[in-house]
């Protein structure tokens, strides 16, 4: 199946407090917008890429990926107002002959290209499949300061991207939401809202979204860790 990425780097990163947008803060030497690229592309079975950001960075995205020699770019388009639109702007963007498409999120450079491969294996043999690690810690649901119940951990996963689809499955969810003027930060969500069955991939606890300063933090510490060097 021919394969596409749409990576979603449209957002403004208010929590990390800064005036520089997250995605293009270092990671080791060069933006984390480029760290994710070149995850993404390492792995064999990513076909092309498509880039959502903000029309405000368009061009700046342009002459970063230039710059850094970034392979299987096919499309750098406008993001919209919340994720959802900006995913449904990377979908028109697909090539025709793409059957098989992921979503990522551009603050998750510590992906692994095995990890993207596993995922699309399991949405390519079954029609859609997430990325996520088991929770360590006990989750409560609470009302105001009142526990209200101790959810089971062993049912529950924290949800990662990539996410892949086989594409009729989520340009359908997607128009399903838009027509019932739904919105989701997450694809799989829409997905089963359409009714269609999600495998959960379990992945690394490594592949942290980047949010806070204190998260990357950690992600350079795992950089270093694993050995990889400025390019």
């Amino acid at each position: 199946m021919h394969t596409e990425v749409i990576v979603v780097a449209a957002g403004s990163g208010s929590r990390m407090g800064s005036d520089i947008k997250k995605q293009y803060l270092p990671l080791a030497g060069a933006p984390i917008l480029i760290r994710t690229l070149q995850a993404l592309a390492a792995c064999s079975a990513v076909d092309r890429m498509v880039l959502v950001v903000s029309e405000d960075d368009r061009e700046y995205v342009h002459t970063l990926c230039r710059e850094h020699d970034i392979a299987k770019i096919g499309a750098i388009v406008a993001g919209g107002r919340e994720r959802q639109d900006s995913v449904r702007q990377g979908l028109a963007a697909l090539d025709g002959q793409t059957e098989l498409v992921a979503v990522h999120d551009a603050a998750r450079p510590l992906v692994t290209a095995e990890e993207v491969e596993q995922v699309l294996a399991a949405a390519r043999a079954g029609g859609a499949a997430t990325l996520g690690v088991p929770l360590k810690d006990t989750i409560k649901r609470v009302e105001g300061t009142r526990v209200q119940e101790t959810l089971p951990r062993s049912e529950l996963f924290a949800v990662h991207t990539p996410q892949a689809f086989h594409r009729s499955i989520l340009e359908a969810a997607h128009q399903r939401s838009f027509l019932a003027g739904g919105s989701s930060t997450d694809d799989a969500s829409l997905v089963e809202a359409a009714g269609v069955s999600v495998q959960m991939v379990e992945g690394r606890y490594t592949n942290l979204k980047i949010t806070t300063p204190d998260d990357l933090v950690i992600a350079e510490a795992l950089w270093k860790a694993k050995g990889e060097h400025v390019r």
